[in-house]
This record gives structure tokens, sequence and C-alpha cells, in this order.
């Protein structure tokens, strides 16, 4: 049952394309204090694509998306209801440590935040503390092949002992990527990558989504409905905390089922 104050959530038909399912969330909610923030969010999310979420500011997609890596763990008072289940998996159980969930659950945060080290040890960190690595040579060919899927190899290769904070904003937020899939992440979340960064270091970073999703199955949230339409293959629209409607994004964006999805698009609200 869904709350009175919500309504059963849309769903378009095929909307997973025969993709396998990566992510399944069935009545998730989320309140912080007396504040409740999510109301019973339930979809399916497909593996080795882009799924998008979309809606205005405070409408709860980004405090959904910190229910997938339990980053809402650290908010004071906050309670989350539901199943979220990662390869079939119960993200919320008591037996999962949520350190080793946020390996294999990479978060890339809107703002860029390369650690105060040098490039070479951002990427190489994960890979050290989980012990991915068993020497000097496997950890260099990890933080080679992360900073190569990253797009951003050729432009640190000669100067890796330099701070990663040195970058300019692009290229941070690239190395963060990287640092994100150097521990083989099932999952890759960003929280409006792109917001702080120009053009042309937005699409760098849209090319790369492009790539990553055919290893990986990556969530956005965007404020950016032009974006959502580039890179996701699924878009899901939030509303006042409750999931209004998701579904392939061309769908969504071209005929969507319901009156408020089709007045955010519009421009109507938002």
């Amino acid at each position: 049952m869904h709350d009175a104050q919500t309504q059963p959530t849309v769903y378009h038909k095929n909307s997973l394309g025969g993709s396998d399912i990566k992510v399944e969330v069935r009545d998730v909610s989320v309140s912080y204090g007396e504040k409740q923030a999510l109301f019973n969010v339930s979809l399916d999310i497909p593996d080795k694509s882009v799924t998008a979420f979309i809606g205005p500011s405070g409408c709860g997609k980004s405090t959904f998306l910190r229910c997938m890596n339990r980053m809402n763990d650290t908010i004071d008072g906050a309670r989350v209801s539901g199943s979220l289940k990662i390869d079939g998996a119960e993200v919320n159980d008591r037996a999962v440590d949520p350190v080793v969930l946020r390996a294999s659950v990479g978060m890339v945060f809107q703002k860029p935040n390369p650690f105060p080290k040098s490039i070479y040890d951002n990427v190489a960190y994960g890979p050290r503390i989980h012990g991915l690595a068993s020497g000097r040579d496997e950890l260099d060919a990890i933080v080679e092949q992360s900073l190569r899927k990253a797009g951003l190899w050729a432009e640190v290769s000669d100067r890796l002992q330099d701070p990663g904070t040195g970058l300019s904003g692009g290229q941070q937020q690239r190395l963060v990527i990287a640092r994100a899939i150097a521990v083989n992440p099932e999952v890759i979340l960003m929280d409006e990558p792109c917001s702080a960064l120009d053009p042309i270091a937005t699409a760098k970073i849209e090319d790369l989504i492009d790539e990553l999703r055919e290893n990986y199955c990556i969530i956005i949230v965007t404020h950016s409905m032009q974006q959502a339409a580039r890179v996701s293959q699924m878009t899901a629209f939030f509303h006042m905390g409750s999931l209004i409607e998701v579904g392939p994004t061309e769908e969504i964006f071209t005929n969507p089922l319901e009156s408020r999805t089709q007045d955010y698009i519009t421009g109507r609200f938002g």
C-alpha cells in the first residue's frame, strides 16, 4: 500500500528493455526525524546502463541515491524502511558492512572532492585499503587502468606525484571517477556530477559516462533534463518525495504517461 499522500508509481511497459536487473527497490521510505522525505519508492534499475533521476529541488532524488550506499546512516535521526537489493543482496541487512558496501557502490559528488594526496595516491587509496593489489606493480597497473578508463591518463601520466587538488575542476571530477572505479564497483552513483563544471568539462564527463555504462550500472541525479536525455537509457521522475514515473528515457521525454511528468518536462513547474 502507498501512503495517503502518494499515488502509485506509473510504470512504462517493457521499461527494462530486456536488460538484467541490478538494483531492486521495493517500498523504500526515508524520514529525517519527524519529516518524511521519501514515500514508498519501488523500481528496478538495469545493469550496464545509465538511469537518470530527475525532478525539482528537494523532491527526494538525492535522498534516494544515498539509500543505495547507506550514506543516510551518517545523518542523525534518519530512518530508512523497505527493501533495496543489489544483485539480490539486501543493502540494509545488519550484517552488511557499510565500508565494504561503499566500495562496491561508488559515489561521485556534485563538487569534485579529491583527497589532499598525489594523483597516484588518490586512485591507489581504495585498492590499498581493500587489499586489491599484491604488490607495487599490480597497484601501478590498477592506477593506470583506472585513469585510462576515466579518460585522464594521457593528461596526467607524467605527473602522477603532483597533488590531485592541483588539477582543473573537470580533471578533478574524472580523478574522482577513476578513484571510484579502482575498487571494481558494481554500481556508480553520481549526484549532479557536472553542475560545478564548464560546458567543455561537462561534455567530457558525459562522454565518459557513456563509455563506462558498458561495464557498470550508473545512476545519475541531474537537474538538467538535457543531460538526462543525452546520457541515460532510463529516467525516473520524482516529485515531493514520490517516484511519479519511470521508463525508457525517450518515452519519458516524448510520451510521458503522467501529467506531472509532462508539466515538469515542459517547464510548467520545477
